[in-house]
């Protein structure tokens, strides 16, 4: 990854956007999009996308989620502390002690999340706090002040923690899930932009609201109909102690992408991945979906008539925790991945092919 690529990945990483309140991640990855495509556009809700014009009349689209977990202000208590609720999946239980930065109506305003000292606490029978017993601490004496701060009920907020590298080409940030994936179709579509015009037209497009329900990819997908789509998320690395491999698969960081079979994922896509990741000499993990995919994948699939689909993903270890990790090297071979797959598209391909009879 070259030295403007990570600056790129480190600015959206950087960039807040919790689930319904996207337009800053959006305004940076539209910025960058618009370098490689011929036009650019977004729906309603803030949904985005990019598209390259191929030499067909079909259209692939490459799909990821801009959107990251977080919290909202429930209510404001009198003393001027603020309980709040959770945006998608946070995990309440590694809430405690952590600071927060919360968009106000006057702009961001730092808040901790309190966590009563050990000494003081009541641990007997203790467990994992609920949200509602999460407590956020900004400062304020009452609810006026809180009010002259530019926060109320509704405000959205995230972590605070900032994006950084350890080891030999790991990465640590909140909302690698899934920033990451915005960066690399992104970077796909500059791979795309440089030769060769494609065979098919290609949509890339960053979808709003997957941690609540992926609503956005359901409504760019009817939008846009492609005639294929493949989609990218981060899975569970499933290689740190603790973890077992009977029930939730292998998955290692530094083995490269994962392609998942099963259910939504179409057997035509998932084997051309296959055979470009074998073309290409690039390390191709497997996982299985026997019921859902619980990604966008799982929408764009079903819209309208059907959308051949298939879900490409990424190891990360710690989900949605202030300290998600993922491998650089992993990164870099689902980009040559998926700019492979575009690239072995032909104007004869048919991923939904009727069966023979």
């Amino acid at each position: 990854m070259d030295t403007l690529a990570k600056q790129f990945l480190f600015d959206l990483l950087k960039t807040p956007s919790p689930t319904g309140f996207e337009s800053a991640g959006q305004k940076v990855w539209l910025k960058e999009v618009a370098k490689y495509a011929d036009e650019t556009a977004n729906d309603a809700y803030g949904s985005a996308w990019g598209i390259l014009k191929g030499g067909s009349k079909k259209t692939l689209m490459l799909e990821a989620h801009c959107d990251e977990i977080g919290y909202m202000v429930k209510h404001v208590m009198p003393a001027g502390f603020l309980a709040i609720d959770v945006i998608g999946g946070s995990d309440a239980a590694t809430a405690r002690g952590r600071r927060v930065t919360i968009f106000g109506e006057k702009g961001e305003v730092s808040g901790i999340i309190g966590n009563i000292a050990i000494h003081i606490r009541e641990r007997k029978d203790e467990k994992a706090p609920e949200v509602h017993e999460l407590i956020v601490d900004i400062g304020a004496k009452n609810e006026k002040e809180v009010a002259a701060m530019g926060v109320r009920v509704g405000c959205p907020m995230v972590y605070s923690e900032n994006v950084s590298e350890i080891g030999k080409g790991s990465i640590v940030a909140r909302a690698l899930d899934n920033r990451l994936g915005g960066f690399i179709i992104a970077e796909v579509m500059k791979n795309l932009s440089k030769g060769k015009a494609p065979a098919w037209n290609v949509v890339a497009c960053n979808s709003v609201q997957e941690e609540i329900g992926c609503y956005g990819a359901r409504m760019a997908a009817y939008r846009l109909s492609p005639d294929a789509a493949v989609v990218f998320d981060v899975t569970h690395a499933t290689d740190t102690p603790g973890i077992k491999n009977e029930k939730h698969g292998k998955v290692e960081m530094r083995k490269g992408p994962t392609v998942t079979h099963g259910g939504c994922n179409h057997p035509n896509v998932v084997a051309r991945l296959i055979d470009t990741a074998k073309k290409k000499k690039i390390p191709l993990q497997h996982e299985a979906a026997s019921r859902y995919s619980g990604t966008d994948t799982g929408v764009i699939f079903m819209t309208k008539e059907g959308i051949p689909s298939a879900l490409v993903s990424l190891p990360l270890r710690y989900m949605h925790s202030a300290v998600e990790m993922v491998d650089e090297k992993d990164i870099e071979q689902t980009i040559e991945l998926l700019t492979g797959f575009v690239q072995s598209l032909t104007m004869r391909d048919e991923f939904g092919a009727r069966i023979a009879r």
